[in-house]
């Protein structure tokens, strides 16, 4: 099934109207009804009655995101969303990192207790929690100095802010947004990489992908780095859209 996208958005958000002062389109984008004048959508070509919601030369008229551009804006609040959640979740790491530096032999302690009393329980099922790797992995770290954790601590943070930062910029449709997603995003691959070949998960995988994904996605689609015309092309298309938006909705034929 394909989605309308500009009908789904107009749905939501209601229709954009312009009323250019070139009395061709003018005639082409305006329509007399018995419930008084309507004047046809930016976004998705139908007619909306009421008077337009704002007026001027064609090439002024506001830049309405429709078709794949709207698409394109959905797939990057998408992103932003994923680069949100990670960010947040990122800081409540960073917290309680911080948080354990600043009460690691007490942890020690509560975790030794509670250890000793649940040996007994897990040697009745032939499980020897001394030698578990789970077990291992938690008393290496009250061996970490307290210096070493605000570090980690500090870095966890600073690595969240990036996330939300870029989960802003994303979710706006700002350029430098998009060059600091790619930068990001392809500076994490080789550790995502190197973490594959230590141990394999469908959560290691599945993160790899969509970051893979992304960063092709936005390098391709949005001209980055010189492609497909870099940033000339892109603003030249942004710069004609406005115009090519007006004409293509009132279905007149655009002349170079």
């Amino acid at each position: 099934m394909k989605i309308d996208w500009d009908r789904r958005t107009c749905a939501r958000r209601g229709h954009v109207t312009y009323a250019p002062q070139e009395d061709v389109l003018r005639e082409r984008l305006r329509a007399d009804t018995g419930l008084g004048e309507a004047w046809r959508c930016l976004r998705c070509g139908d007619f909306a009655l009421g008077a337009p919601h704002g007026s001027g030369p064609a090439d002024e008229a506001p830049l309405v995101p429709r078709g794949k551009v709207l698409r394109d804006l959905f797939i990057l609040r998408f992103l932003a969303v994923e680069r949100a959640v990670r960010g947040v979740f990122i800081v409540l790491v960073a917290i309680a990192v911080w948080k354990f530096s600043n009460s690691q032999d007490a942890v020690r302690r509560f975790f030794d207790e509670y250890l000793d009393v649940f040996r007994p329980v897990f040697r009745h099922f032939h499980y020897d929690l001394d030698h578990s790797p789970v077990v291992g992995t938690v008393q290496k770290t009250f061996d970490y100095k307290h210096s070493t954790l605000v570090i980690v601590a500090v870095a966890l943070l600073v690595y969240a802010l990036i996330e939300i930062v870029e989960a802003v910029g994303l979710w706006r449709a700002k350029r430098w947004a998009e060059y600091l997603t790619v930068v990001a995003t392809a500076m994490f691959l080789p550790l995502e990489i190197y973490e594959l070949t230590e141990k394999i998960s469908w959560v290691k995988i599945a993160t790899l992908t969509l970051n893979i994904l992304a960063v092709l996605y936005i390098l391709l689609v949005k001209r980055l780095f010189g492609l497909r015309g870099g940033h000339a092309a892109f603003e030249a298309e942004r710069h004609s859209a406005s115009l090519i938006e007006v004409e293509t909705t009132a279905g007149v034929a655009v002349h170079h």
